[in-house]
């Protein structure tokens, strides 16, 4: 009898990238990330990403109303000027840049508790990497810090070079096994903690 292997759905097309883009880089880590932290049983948090796109699309639909106003230039200038500085830019452009730095800040993926757990608060995972430097933190923490089930946060910071082939293609198995620890790890600290 075989033994049936579970392999990874990420495996079967290998991830490449430019080795001298540090952005390329973190795009693919932080992307990877994503897919095993939801792998492992954590329901994505896409409600602030569907406020930010709210807020976008009442941006569009301010600059369509805009620009396709009735009047001739002279004519609608209070229009444009109103459109332009409380509509667009001041107002719901500021409140992008409040959500963005206030609320994600780092953020690549909130998570909801996964659906047979105890826990009633989900996952925050940020990351890091510095221009110009190979190493990529990670840090898994609580998405609600205030609640009674919040666990201390986790992190390691680590050099790319580990989990990139000299041709830029991502080993994924290294950094899914680096990963999962650290998903392990934050999942220890609470039973540690009680």
């Amino acid at each position: 009898m075989q033994e049936k292997k579970v392999e990874n759905p990420a495996n079967k097309n290998p991830k490449k990238t430019n080795l001298l883009d540090h952005n390329s880089i973190k795009h693919i880590l932080d992307e990877s990330v994503t897919e095993i932290v939801t792998s492992k049983g954590y329901p994505e948090d896409v409600r602030m990403s569907n406020i930010r796109l709210l807020i976008g699309a009442i941006i569009i639909v301010i600059a369509v109303f805009a620009q396709f106003y009735n009047k001739k230039f002279p004519e609608n200038q209070n229009f444009l000027i109103g459109c332009i500085v409380f509509g667009k830019y001041v107002l719901f452009n500021g409140l992008l840049q409040l959500i963005i730095n206030m609320k994600e800040k780092n953020a690549i993926v909130s998570t909801y508790p996964p659906p047979d757990s105890f826990n009633s608060t989900g996952l925050v995972v940020t990351s890091k990497m510095p221009r110009f430097s190979d190493m990529y933190s990670l840090t898994i923490a609580s998405a609600d810090p205030q609640s009674i089930s919040a666990k201390p946060s986790v992190e390691f910071t680590k050099s790319v070079t580990k989990w990139f082939t000299k041709d830029g293609i991502l080993v994924e198995g290294f950094f899914w096994k680096d990963v999962e620890g650290l998903i392990n790890d934050y999942a220890k600290e609470s039973k540690k903690s009680k």
